[in-house]
């Protein structure tokens, strides 16, 4: 056989192997290319409720807020936000709430108590004429939404005697705009990550807009990677703290492979302030029994609990020991996701709810937007 028959082999190989590549690339090439934002706008305009008011407002500042922060607006990303607006607000950007001034006072009286300071001096002070001619206390019984409490609040710690003492660091209103983000979130948010629009103000200011607050609402829901393989547990998190789903399961684990019961939250590092034993939380009590079949000690244990609130956290050597142990005792695999069981605190909560209840509720809403959105 001469070289050249040889080479003939070769050289079919080639044409052969460049015809493939470039059938390859052609079928990439062919792939649909991503929606255009007047595309994702419209979108955004047929999945919302058909009695919101301005829906291509709405649509702008969800897509601006998609786009800054980087997010795919899939349907399911697109349908997730929609779901918990609406279960938070109906699509207000500053919802009104019920009876908030009588709320605000209960808080304001209490606080005073804590403080030593007598209510008869507080009474006293909120009946100092303000510029318009009402009083404090006319003007504190009529404020129907947060904002207009948020605000309220500003002005009576700069004008009530004491009120820097009594009121500084005290907003009532920790949550706020379409999506009842926390402000203290955005406000860390914000120090971290560009914010895309100019700030009025403050960022607490900024959360009662509607593109403020669903700014940082999106940010809260879906600006974090997650292992979740149902957008529930997301939900749960919105409610209850970045991967307080994961950690719940965490908890699960460590007290099957324990036999110590735990209330499954989500806060595996609750400590009481020392450094002892008896001042940890419950957590890491529960895995420190478990530290010889672990091979760690509890120095190790406790700067392992320290990550929990880090995306690789389930990559960790405590996390996987623990889940390793406790499937074997088990002999099942276990949830690597739960929802975890929290009784809703707040002064605007007047009935028992559980971050379970808001799980669900906006779950049902998440699938009646995917309904629409493949209909």
């Amino acid at each position: 056989m001469n070289e050249t028959t040889r080479r003939q082999p070769r050289r079919l190989f080639r044409i052969l192997l460049l015809t493939s590549l470039g059938i390859l690339a052609g079928c990439i090439d062919q792939r649909p290319p991503p929606p255009s934002p007047e595309e994702v706008r419209a979108q955004i305009v047929r999945l919302l409720p058909v009695t919101t008011n301005d829906r291509k407002g709405w649509a702008t500042d969800i897509y601006a807020a998609f786009s800054a922060l980087k997010i795919e607006p899939t349907p399911s990303n697109l349908c997730s936000v929609l779901a918990v607006t609406a279960q938070e607000s109906t699509f207000d950007a500053d919802p009104v709430v019920p009876g908030l001034g009588k709320i605000a006072r209960t808080e304001i009286e209490r606080r005073a108590q804590r403080l030593h300071v007598p209510l008869l001096v507080v009474r006293s002070a909120f009946q100092i004429e303000r510029p318009d001619g009402r009083t404090w206390d006319e003007r504190l019984a009529v404020v129907r939404t947060e904002k207009e409490l948020s605000t309220l609040f500003e002005e009576l710690i700069d004008k009530v005697p004491m009120g820097r003492r009594l009121l500084a660091g005290a907003n009532p209103v920790r949550t706020g705009g379409p999506m009842q983000v926390s402000i203290a979130f955005a406000e860390r948010h914000a120090r971290n990550a560009s914010y895309p629009y100019p700030v009025e103000g403050s960022i607490r200011h900024e959360v009662f807009t509607r593109r403020g607050g669903m700014y940082f609402g999106i940010a809260h829901l879906l600006g974090y990677p997650a292992p979740y393989d149902k957008p529930l547990y997301r939900f749960a998190d919105f409610n209850a703290g970045w991967y307080a789903s994961r950690n719940a399961a965490f908890q699960n684990a460590a007290s099957l492979a324990s036999g110590i019961a735990l209330t499954l939250d989500g806060d595996v590092l609750r400590e009481r302030g020392g450094r002892d034993a008896g001042d940890v939380g419950p957590t890491e009590l529960a895995v420190r029994a478990l530290s010889a079949n672990l091979g760690m000690d509890d120095a190790q244990i406790h700067r392992a609990l320290q990550k929990a609130g880090r995306a690789d956290f389930d990559r960790s050597t405590l996390y996987q020991r623990v889940f390793a142990l406790a499937e074997q005792m088990q002999r099942r695999k276990l949830p690597r996701a739960m929802i975890p069981r929290i009784t809703l605190q707040s002064p605007k909560i007047t009935r028992k709810l559980t971050t379970e209840w808001f799980v669900t509720r906006v779950d049902q809403r998440h699938r009646q937007c995917m309904a629409r959105a493949k209909s």
